[in-house]
C-alpha cells in the first residue's frame, strides 16, 4: 500500500537508513492537512469561528469604547486646568515683593515645566475717549503681557490677533471679553478703521478681542499690553506680578512645591501658588478605574467561544475516525495526528480571532465617531485578542488532538 501524500516512508520500510525511523511531515505539509477539516466543513467551522469572534470583538470593544470615553473626559478635564498654576506675590506686603524681570524664564528652566508666561499690572487707567472722567477707569486693569501668554491659558482671539514680535513694541492693545464689553468693543470688523482707546494720555490701537478665558477670568477685564510698549508708553518698571504655568500632570504638585523658592529665593514664602485645580483628581481617579465587569464579559466570551472551538475539534475527532485510522494504516504517527487537529484548531480559533479583532476595532471607531469621542484602540487589546485567540485554539484542541491520536488503526477503522 502506498504512502499518504507528504508522509513519505513508513517506519517499516526496508529502505537503507530509514529502518525504524519516525516519520517526518514539513511544517506547510501539517498546515495543509491541518486546514483540510476546516475546508472541508465550512459552515461548522465558520461557526465555531463565530464564536472566538464575539468573544474577540468583545474584549476590543470593552476596552476600546471605555479608552475612547476616557480619553474624552480627560481632554474635558484637561480644559479646567488640571496641568495649569498660578504664581503671584503675596497681596498687602508692605513693601510690595518684585518678582525678578526675568521671572518666566527662571520657570521655564524647571524640568516639568512645559510652558511659562507672564503679565504685569501697570497701574494705569484705560478709557474709551479723552472726554470721559480720567479718573473712571471702567474697573479695567492694564497689564503688560508676553507674546507668549494665550497658550499659558488656554486662550483664543475672538477677533483680531494677539500681540506679537511686530506689535508689541507700538502702542496697541488687545481687550479681554468683558474689558471689550465694558469699552463698547465687541469685536473687531475686518476692513473698517481699527477703534482706540486711551490709556493715560496716551492714545492705543485695538488690535484684538479675546474669547472668555474660563481659566483666567481676572484677564478677561483686562487690557494687554505689550511688554517693550508698557515700558516706553506707560513708565512700566518691567518686575511681573502674574506668572502662568504650565507642566506635566504627574509632576504638577512638584513644580508647585518649587515655585516659590524660583521666584523669590530670600523670601519664598511671600510668593503664594494656586492649588493644583480639583479636576486634576478626578482625571486621576477617572485613568485608574477601569470596568472589571466589561472584562469579565469579554472572559466569559472567550470561553464561550473556546468551548465552542473544543466541542467542533472533538465532533470532528468523531466524524473523521474512518481518515485518522487510514492514515495511521499508512504509516502516520500519534504525533503527526495531534499535530494535524491540534494545527487544526488553532487556525479555527486564529481565524476566528482575526476576524473579531477587526469586527471589534470598525465598531469601535464608529461608535467613537458617533459620539464625538477621539477614537483610541488600546494595542495591547489588539495583541490580546490574536494572542488570545492562539492560545484559546491550542486549549481547545489539545484533548481532541490526543483523543484522535490514541486511535489505533484497527479501532479507527472498525469504528468507522
Amino acid at each position: 500500500m502506498g504512502a499518504a501524500p507528504g508522509a513519505g516512508p513508513g517506519p517499516g520500510t526496508d529502505r537503507a537508513g530509514d529502518r525504524g525511523r519516525p516519520v517526518r511531515l514539513a511544517p506547510s505539509d501539517v498546515l495543509r492537512l491541518g486546514l483540510l477539516g476546516i475546508r472541508t466543513r465550512r459552515m461548522r467551522a465558520a461557526l465555531s469561528a463565530l464564536g472566538i469572534s464575539i468573544g474577540i470583538a468583545t474584549l476590543v470593544l470593552v476596552t476600546g469604547i471605555p479608552a475612547s470615553s476616557r480619553q474624552d473626559l480627560n481632554e474635558q478635564l484637561s480644559a479646567l486646568g488640571t496641568n495649569m498654576l498660578r504664581a503671584e506675590p503675596q497681596p498687602d506686603q508692605k513693601p510690595p515683593v518684585l518678582l525678578p524681570e526675568e521671572a518666566s524664564r527662571m520657570v521655564a528652566r524647571i524640568g516639568p515645566v512645559t510652558h511659562a508666561s507672564e503679565v504685569a499690572n501697570t497701574h494705569a487707567l484705560v478709557r474709551r475717549s479723552d472726554r470721559t472722567d480720567p479718573n473712571d477707569g471702567l474697573g479695567l486693569t492694564v497689564l503688560a503681557a508676553r507674546t507668549d501668554l494665550l497658550p499659558a491659558v488656554n486662550g483664543k482671539v475672538r477677533s483680531g490677533k494677539f500681540l506679537d514680535s511686530s506689535t508689541q513694541t507700538f502702542p496697541t492693545v488687545v481687550l479681554g471679553y468683558q474689558a471689550a464689553a465694558r469699552l463698547g468693543i465687541p469685536r473687531l470688523v475686518p476692513g473698517q478703521e481699527p477703534p482706540q482707546v486711551i490709556i493715560g494720555a496716551k492714545w492705543f490701537t485695538v488690535i484684538g478681542v479675546l474669547d472668555p478665558l474660563p481659566l483666567a477670568p481676572d484677564l478677561e477685564r483686562s487690557v494687554l499690553v505689550g511688554w517693550p510698549a508698557a515700558k516706553s508708553q506707560l513708565h512700566f518698571d518691567g518686575h511681573p506680578t502674574v506668572i502662568y504655568v504650565k507642566a506635566r500632570e504627574d509632576a504638577i504638585e512638584a513644580v508647585s512645591s518649587v515655585l516659590p523658592d524660583t521666584l523669590y529665593p530670600q523670601l519664598p514664602g511671600l510668593v503664594q501658588v494656586s492649588r493644583p485645580s480639583a479636576a486634576l483628581a478626578a482625571k486621576r481617579a477617572t485613568d485608574s478605574t477601569f470596568s472589571a465587569l466589561f472584562l469579565g464579559l469579554a472572559g466569559v466570551a472567550l470561553l464561550v467561544g473556546g468551548i465552542g472551538v473544543a466541542n467542533t475539534m472533538y465532533i470532528s475527532v468523531l466524524e473523521r475516525r474512518r481518515e485518522i485510522g487510514l492514515r495511521r494504516a499508512l504509516g502516520a504517527n500519534r504525533g503527526q495526528i495531534r499535530a494535524q487537529f491540534l494545527t487544526e484548531s488553532v487556525a479555527l480559533s486564529l481565524l476566528g480571532g482575526v476576524a473579531g479583532t477587526l469586527l471589534g476595532v470598525l465598531t469601535t471607531l464608529g461608535y467613537a465617531t458617533y459620539q464625538g469621542w477621539p477614537p483610541v484602540i488600546p494595542l495591547p487589546s489588539i495583541v490580546a485578542g490574536t494572542v488570545g485567540a492562539v492560545v484559546i485554539g491550542m486549549a481547545a484542541g489539545v484533548y481532541p488532538s490526543v483523543r484522535a491520536s490514541r486511535l489505533t488503526p484497527t479501532e479507527a477503522l472498525a469504528a468507522a
